[in-house]
């Protein structure tokens, strides 16, 4: 007889999968009309112009960051049931985007040409620049922890030490990607990259991930 629990979970976790996916699609479509439309292209994407770099659209594309960050996390708070088992599904799904999100680029226009390639993660509240494998990492780290902790999230107790280190970690990894925020807002291009800053916050991050998705 087929497991109702399992059931559940495999079905919730394709659905998440699908939806992540296709979001990727449309986020990697979008980025090229627009480098189509503005003349932009990747290799010419540093060093940042300002924000006349998006033709004067700085601030919608800060709004269209913050609005894809909320379509992801409403797709992992319906997935769940309650807090813990919701935030597994928010980074099941965002890990699934962003790694789909490069595949996707790839397919439409052959980059990233290596995982060493810089790329402008994010431009809210400062820009994030990080060599693509760093974010792949992250969202291949989420997408095993939250399948793990959504999998077992009826048995889990949440302590406040373990969802600690994983704040902490997830902090030192963004710092780690906005090290070069000032230089890149002045016309600057990435530098080399704080590696041992993200190596360190992701140590922390995934020995809270551990606790956490071990803890009953």
């Amino acid at each position: 007889m087929a497991n109702p629990e399992r059931s559940r979970f495999l079905h919730r976790a394709i659905v998440v999968a699908f939806y992540a996916l296709a979001m990727a699609y449309l986020e990697a479509a979008v980025v090229v009309y627009l480098q189509r439309a503005l003349a932009i292209t990747p290799l010419s994407l540093f060093p940042l112009r300002n924000q006349n770099s998006l033709g004067g659209l700085g601030t919608i594309e800060i709004g269209r960051e913050l609005a894809t960050l909320v379509m992801l996390a409403t797709v992992g708070w319906l997935a769940g049931r309650k807090g813990i088992e919701r935030l597994a599904w928010v980074a099941v799904a965002f890990g699934i985007w962003d790694l789909g999100y490069y595949a996707w680029l790839w397919v439409f226009i052959g980059w990233p040409t290596g995982l060493g390639t810089y790329d402008l993660l994010f431009l809210f509240p400062v820009p994030w620049v990080a060599p693509v494998w760093a974010p792949m990492v992250v969202s291949l780290a989420l997408v095993f922890f939250g399948l793990l902790v959504a999998r077992r999230s009826e048995t889990i107790h949440v302590r406040l030490k373990q969802m600690g280190r994983l704040i902490g970690g997830g902090l030192v990894v963004i710092v780690s990607f906005t090290v070069d925020a000032k230089a890149i807002l002045n016309g600057g291009i990435p530098s080399a990259f704080a590696w041992p800053l993200f190596v360190g916050g992701m140590g922390i991050a995934l020995w809270g991930g551990l606790g956490l998705s071990r803890s009953r």
